[in-house]
């Protein structure tokens, strides 16, 4: 009985696990687990990320449409130097701004005059009637929107142009 009994311990002791093999595969098992819930928070993390700035981009030129269409054949000086909001309770979270400013040329008469023949002195009237009269003609507007995330805004922006071209260009001697 006794070989019996040495030889029944000997086959359960053989088919199973130590407690050491149970742990270390559990182990195993979790720090697998973690990587993989690491990469999937990760992974989340940026698609939220990206479905933000999508739609900050979306908002942008949505916007950008708008105030062209409210400012299309309307005199230049209608355009506010600031205006912001927010989209509404549909976009919560996001909101826009907007900046004008006249078109800034600079004055290029003494680069001109600087040249080793000169600039003829009618040309550098011409020149300067022509600049101060790009600068009335044209508005810069840059539409920022911003995004407050919880830990830092994120925000997008473009700078486009308003041109009058209604404005006469005025032309000395044409008599108007």
């Amino acid at each position: 009985m006794n070989s019996w009994s040495e030889s029944k311990n000997l086959k359960h002791h053989q088919a199973g696990f130590t407690l050491i093999e149970v742990v270390l595969a559990l182990i195993i098992m979790a720090s697998g687990l973690f990587i993989l819930l690491n990469s999937w928070a990760g992974t989340y993390s940026r698609l939220r990320k990206t479905q933000i700035q999508v739609q900050i981009v979306s908002l942008l030129e949505r916007k950008v449409n708008e105030i062209e269409r409210e400012f299309k054949g309307k005199s230049l000086d209608s355009i506010p130097e600031e205006k912001s909001d927010d989209f509404g309770s549909d976009v919560a979270g996001y909101s826009w701004k907007m900046t004008s400013r006249k078109l800034e040329i600079p004055d290029l008469s003494s680069s001109l005059v600087s040249r080793d023949d000169g600039a003829n002195q009618n040309f550098l009237i011409i020149m300067k009637m022509f600049t101060d009269h790009l600068s009335k003609s044209i508005v810069e507007v840059k539409v920022t929107v911003i995004y407050q995330d919880k830990k830092k805004p994120l925000t997008a922006d473009v700078t486009f142009y308003i041109i009058d071209y209604d404005r006469p260009l005025p032309i000395p001697g044409a008599g108007t």
